[in-house]
């Protein structure tokens, strides 16, 4: 039975979730599903290997998996970033194809957004779909004075904590894996 749950940043509709999925911390070297999760959910396996350099290089600040009945079903992983400011990278995000439209990625990225609060991150930049991740409340506006080498009108950031970045523009640096890219 699916139940309503709110979303933690900002509300912009309420999503189904399943029941007895779980949220956790999850780092891939103790749970090698995580990869094959990314390689399944992807057309190549660069984002596989995306999180497995990030967690070698020590780059990985949040990695958070969904779990139904001990089955991993999403992951969604956050990462440092260079930037005048303490910034994380949100990517990848990965959801079972049979999981898929449920509000499973939102509540990994919810959560995630939740916990890079608490431990003081003061920013998180994303590049995607502004439709998608503005339910977040990531904006473009924030991340258009900020340099990097991904800049476009996919590039979006959010302010953790405040209203604002601490700065409104500047280098950013994705950690060195994204140069798999």
């Amino acid at each position: 039975m699916a139940i309503k749950t709110k979303a933690l940043f900002p509300p912009v509709r309420s999503f189904l979730y399943i029941e007895e999925m779980k949220v956790h911390d999850n780092h891939p070297a103790k749970d090698p599903q995580v990869l094959s999760l990314h390689r399944l959910c992807f057309p190549t396996d660069s984002e596989a290997r995306l999180v497995e350099q990030l967690h070698l290089d020590g780059d990985a600040s949040l990695s958070l998996a969904a779990t139904v009945s001990e089955t991993l079903i999403g992951h969604v992983l956050f990462s440092q970033m260079k930037a005048p400011f303490r910034a994380l990278a949100l990517a990848p995000v990965a959801v079972t194809p049979e999981y898929r439209c449920r509000g499973i990625a939102a509540k990994l990225i919810e959560t995630g957004i939740h916990k890079a609060t608490k431990e003081g991150w003061q920013g998180v930049f994303v590049l995607g779909d502004p439709n998608y991740y503005g339910r977040f409340g990531f904006k473009r506006e924030l991340a258009r004075g900020f340099k990097c080498r991904f800049q476009s009108d996919y590039l979006m950031a959010l302010a953790l904590g405040s209203d604002t970045l601490p700065v409104s523009d500047g280098n950013i640096e994705y950690a060195s894996a994204f140069s798999l890219f």
